[in-house]
């Protein structure tokens, strides 16, 4: 049997280059070799306040743009997370087993409390546990994560750990699959940081959804470093970044992207990149459109369907090992 892996993105903000080249780009790729369930976590956007229409629409469009990404749904399992209510279910007994330490080292609580943990919500300190339940509910063996998700894998693996001593073997041992090249696209403007959909500064990445025009001004008001040279090089970021989206966009090697701009300066090199974006994103943005709302609720409900069928089976073995049925 193919082994199984599960992910999943918030429908806040926009989705960028980064999110493509740092997941969606993997998660077609693995589509073919493992077992895939790819998740709208609308239940984790909820630890901020959110406009409760923007949200349904935003559910919606992203559930769209996992599929003109190439997620095939007769390939993998595409859902929602609230239309599986295992999720929070599992959640609640996972928190009974998580401990207060534990989440207070939660980097992410800390960046978006602010320093201000008194007044952040309940769900912002304990997010990382209904993870951790996405995750264990499908006996995963592989989460495609980024760089700054770590931590939260390693709390997911020490809950499954902890149960599966406390009360016997249950649940599997999630692995990190974290791309070679490409998993932290940093941004155009602070290339010290990673391309957030959530940055203040819209210059700092190129959205998905974004227009030729707004792409080619974003790429020319791109900071670059010191020197002339168009080389990778991890001590001049800001240089290294944009070879990283041209190379993981074309295809070609290192090597072939240094000897391709040799001799040629930044405005060649930004001219020729920000083409590259648009042509890029331009059948990827047309294919958005094919999706009807009858036929993306079909691919969902379909989903939601199988995820259910599987979560279950695990719930129900989680509550007979603790005695709750």
């Amino acid at each position: 049997m193919k082994k199984r892996i599960f992910s999943g993105a918030q429908p806040t903000g926009q989705l960028h280059i980064g999110n493509y080249l740092g997941a969606l780009k993997n998660w077609v790729a693995l589509q073919d070799e493992y077992e895939s369930f790819y998740c709208i976590v609308n239940l984790h956007a909820i630890t901020l306040p959110q406009d409760p229409k923007v949200l349904r629409q935003k559910t919606l469009d992203l559930a769209r743009i996992y599929l003109a990404a190439g997620i095939d749904p007769e390939k993998s399992t595409v859902f929602i997370q609230s239309d599986v209510p295992e999720h929070a279910e599992l959640a609640w007994i996972l928190s009974c087993i998580a401990r207060m330490g534990e989440l207070e080292r939660m980097t992410q609580f800390k960046d978006k409390g602010k320093g201000n943990s008194e007044r952040a919500g309940v769900g912002l300190f304990s997010y990382p546990v209904l993870m951790a339940s996405d995750i264990l509910l499908y006996q995963t063996d592989l989460v495609p994560i980024g760089k700054d998700q770590k931590q939260h894998l390693e709390l997911t693996r020490d809950l499954a750990e902890r149960f599966n001593r406390d009360f016997g073997e249950t649940f599997r041992i999630p692995e990190p699959f974290i791309p070679p090249v490409g998993a932290n696209i940093l941004s155009l403007q602070e290339p010290a940081k990673k391309m957030s959909k959530s940055d203040e500064n819209a210059n700092g990445s190129i959205f998905l959804l974004d227009d030729a025009d707004t792409i080619t001004k974003k790429i020319k008001r791109a900071v670059t470093d010191s020197g002339t040279d168009i080389r990778f090089d991890q001590s001049r970021p800001a240089i290294n970044n944009l070879l990283t989206i041209f190379q993981l966009l074309t295809g070609k090697s290192a090597a072939d992207c240094e000897s391709h701009f040799e001799g040629k300066g930044y405005g060649h090199f930004k001219a020729e990149l920000a083409e590259t974006i648009v042509e890029f994103l331009r059948p990827f943005q047309e294919k958005i459109k094919e999706y009807d709302e009858i036929e993306l609720d079909k691919i969902l409900k379909t989903g939601a369907q199988k995820a259910r069928s599987i979560a279950s089976e695990t719930l129900n073995t989680v509550y007979e090992k603790m005695g709750i049925n």
